[in-house]
């Protein structure tokens, strides 16, 4: 049975997509790889102290899009949500083969999408804390043979529970090929994929594209590794905006690593308000900006759960 009434799925339980607020769509609180050693995301008090010094600047939300396998401290979520007033949304997932040791895929064989439905549906682990959304990556411009399995695996949950699937994209690439798997193959609707890093590969021909099949738009940062592209960002979601596209639009700051947080001296989560929400009023007026900020995260994370 299916619930009449779409809510988005946060760590403290079902809530309207209306009380999502202010919500930095896609961040991340704890994270952990071994492609980042000695930059994990691994402490409380400073994910703590994070989310209050988002909180202060007015954010109400965060979507954490640490998949499964990466450090997620789900027990910590809701700790921290009740502690600071910020609504937390998280994935599970799975992300690149790189992040994970092999041992660790090759435990997931045959059981990748019933667990992203147990994760969704019943909770992660002890923790009874349920996940929102699937989060999966694809590859520098094509998708691998574990990008194709993961990606099979979040369509299938998706058509278990209608979860959203949250798309890393790698350097901002892939996008059309995502869409041609996801939706074209796999049968998901766009308006279930939410595509990470547009702005890193600034392509405004692709990013049409991919808008225009209904899919959502994430540009996210700032990003140190990336950034070469961060000034060309405001007119990229200016363009998008300007072509009807300022419905399909979501902002967040994507801080992966402990030295990008504001509270060790980065710009951080409230970096987006202070400094991005600004610069991107010039170009767009405070209204759109308010609603890509607001309404589009509660459209994107909304679903009709079983």
């Amino acid at each position: 049975m299916v619930s009449e009434v779409a809510a988005v799925r946060t760590v403290l339980g079902d809530v309207a997509p209306g009380e999502l607020g202010v919500c930095d769509a896609h961040d991340h609180l704890f994270l952990r790889s071994p492609r980042l050693p000695g930059q994990e995301l691994g402490d409380a008090s400073a994910a703590r102290a994070e989310l209050a010094a988002f909180r202060s600047v007015g954010g109400d939300s965060v979507v954490q899009w640490t998949p499964y396998g990466m450090g997620r401290r789900v027990a910590d979520l809701p700790v921290l949500s009740r502690a600071t007033g910020v609504r937390v949304v998280c994935a599970t997932g799975l992300h690149q083969a790189a992040h994970y040791s092999p041992e660790l895929i090759e435990g997931l064989r045959g059981r990748l999408a019933e667990l992203f439905v147990a994760e969704l549906t019943e909770g992660i682990g002890p923790s009874g804390v349920r996940a929102g959304f699937i989060k999966v990556a694809g590859g520098f411009h094509g998708l691998d043979a574990h990008a194709r399995w993961t990606m099979i695996a979040a369509a299938e949950a998706h058509r278990a529970t209608g979860a959203p699937i949250a798309v890393h994209l790698e350097l901002g690439t892939g996008a059309l090929d995502v869409l041609d798997l996801l939706c074209g193959e796999l049968g998901v609707e766009p308006h279930r994929v939410i595509l990470g890093h547009l702005n890193r590969s600034p392509d405004p021909v692709v990013q049409r594209q991919a808008a225009g099949t209904g899919a959502y738009l994430a540009f996210d940062g700032p990003s140190r590794a990336n950034h070469a592209t961060d000034w060309r960002m405001p007119d990229g979601v200016r363009a998008l905006a300007e072509s009807g596209f300022a419905d399909r639009l979501l902002l967040g700051g994507d801080t992966v690593v402990a030295g990008a947080r504001s509270v060790d001296g980065g710009p951080g989560m409230p970096y987006l308000l202070r400094r991005v929400g600004p610069r991107l009023a010039l170009e767009l007026g405070e209204e759109v900006v308010r609603r890509i900020f607001t309404e589009n995260p509660a459209r994107a994370f909304a679903v009709n759960w079983p």
